[in-house]
């Protein structure tokens, strides 16, 4: 924008005066907010506690090498739980969030009123961490792996939906427009023009997701809600850090595994 020098002579600046005292303004309350957060956070921080962190952090890994491999055989049962609360949990998640983006989405939603229904309970699902829906329905329907699987689903319901609905935002027009035109119904421009474009990103959201929740699932069984976290939390009340290393190196194992399928799956699809 043109601003007048003392020589009369305009030039060009990026921002007005305005915009730029404004931005100034932006990053002085952020840094005060920092500074508020970082008070509250302190006050409430026993600092004398860290003064010796590192030597109790030797002393854990101390006792929990070497891992106790007697175990491992036991573990094999629970870890497959795990994956199966993973992988039913996000085929549960997918089938109800494959209709909600449709619902959703601004260019495919039949009503305002069925879109922001839809976004809602996107946003209700999002809102919530898995951890969170594992407790509460270990509290309704009782410990155990079908805990879990709801758990894992109704967190995938909001991430699935949230992005597939932005995908199918995102679509070129062109291709609904040419299908519309020969006269065809809102279920054949769906099928013909819409699902075409969004295949692709709905496999890798899905896959993506899955790998997402292989880790999630590991941490359920803290709260009851079945897999090898169970055995975790066991060995931990146990004090035995042996089998804790145990089940924290098939836990990575495990993950590094779910993250090489999904992106050689990733890769197939894409």
């Amino acid at each position: 924008m043109p601003v007048e020098t003392r020589n009369n002579q305009p030039i060009w600046m990026r921002r007005t005066p305005r915009r730029q005292y404004a931005i100034w303004l932006g990053w002085f309350l952020g840094v005060m907010l920092f500074l508020l957060c970082f008070k509250v956070i302190s006050d409430n921080t026993i600092w004398e506690f860290l003064t010796d962190a590192h030597v109790q952090a030797a002393s854990l890994i101390g006792r929990m090498v070497p891992p106790d491999w007697s175990i491992t055989g036991s573990l094999m049962l629970p870890l497959w739980d795990t994956l199966n609360i993973a992988t039913v949990g996000t085929i549960l998640g997918t089938v109800i969030a494959f209709p909600l983006a449709f619902l959703a989405a601004r260019n495919t939603t039949p009503h305002p009123v069925l879109r922001a229904f839809a976004l809602g309970v996107i946003v209700s699902s999002r809102s919530i961490n898995a951890l969170i829906w594992a407790i509460l329905l270990v509290t309704m329907i009782g410990p155990g792996l079908l805990a879990g699987m709801i758990a894992i689903a109704l967190r995938s319901i909001g991430f699935v939906g949230k992005l597939l609905y932005e995908a199918i935002e995102e679509i070129q027009p062109t291709p609904v427009e040419a299908i519309t035109s020969t006269g065809a119904g809102n279920m054949q421009v769906l099928a013909y023009s819409v699902l075409p474009q969004i295949m692709p990103a709905f496999a890798g959201i899905t896959v993506y997701r899955w790998d997402i929740n292989i880790r999630e699932s590991t941490t359920l069984g803290l709260v009851g809600a079945g897999g090898i976290g169970l055995q975790m939390n066991a060995a931990i009340n146990n004090l035995a850090w042996g089998q804790v290393a145990t089940v924290f190196v098939l836990i990575f194992g495990t993950v590094i595994l779910s993250e090489w399928v999904s992106a050689k799956v990733r890769h197939a699809v894409i």
